[in-house]
């Protein structure tokens, strides 16, 4: 079964001060740090998620949890999670970088502020590496930017949506073919998220706008002197 924890609530309180705590103690602590020493944390974060990702799909398929419909790498979260256990040795990192900012931050973010965990069997393992993996998501683009000199080029917000509408029209017939819900492009989540207005298709018609309209804002507020 899904569960979802409800906005505002003690466990919600709990989990968000937890995950708003890790990623300021780290991204204050690559301050202080020189760029060869925030190089390894930063390899250690991506170490972390890559451990988490291979160790989840043995978990599942050991425990015969795993399910076609549900465990392929295909949610836009476990997407940015592989990327983020890849970010060092992947080509063309700028562009996987941009996309782990944009996707990951924003899409983290939400599964963070509105928490839905798929067929979840009650398991601690489950609950916590749903809760470390979206904040690896969020922390690490931002300790590439803010400690390691990445930067975001001029039209990346603009390039990365345009990625992810691609990524969109592979998915969404693979649903189809699945009958899953990847990306939750067949069907809403189960949360009650503000962004997510109307049954389908509207309600992802209102995704794409609030989806560029995030990214402009994103990367206006991160780089205001860059028109």
């Amino acid at each position: 079964m899904n569960y979802t924890i409800e906005f505002l609530s003690q466990e919600w309180i709990r989990n968000t001060f937890f995950v708003l705590i890790v990623i300021i103690f780290f991204l204050l602590l690559g301050k202080f740090n020189n760029y060869k020493s925030n190089q390894v944390i930063a390899k250690s974060i991506s170490l972390i998620v890559f451990i988490l990702t291979i160790t989840s799909q043995i978990e599942y398929i050991i425990n015969d949890k795993w399910i076609i419909q549900e465990h392929l790498l295909l949610h836009l979260c476990a997407i940015s999670q592989l990327i983020a256990s890849l970010i060092f040795i992947l080509p063309k990192r700028n562009f996987f970088f941009e996309f782990l900012f944009y996707c990951g931050i924003l899409g983290g973010l939400q599964a963070i502020l509105t928490p839905q965990l798929n067929y979840y069997d009650g398991s601690l393992f489950e609950y916590i590496e749903y809760y470390v993996t979206h904040t690896i998501i969020i922390l690490l683009p931002l300790f590439l930017y803010f400690n390691l000199n990445m930067k975001l080029s001029k039209y990346s917000w603009f390039r990365i949506f345009i990625s992810l509408n691609v990524l969109m029209i592979i998915i969404m017939p693979l649903n189809f073919i699945l009958e899953s819900n990847y990306m939750y492009l067949n069907s809403p989540p189960e949360v009650d998220n503000p962004l997510v207005i109307g049954e389908w298709p509207i309600y992802l018609l209102f995704l794409e706008i609030f989806t560029i309209t995030l990214f402009y804002l994103f990367f206006k507020l991160i780089n205001p002197k860059l028109k």
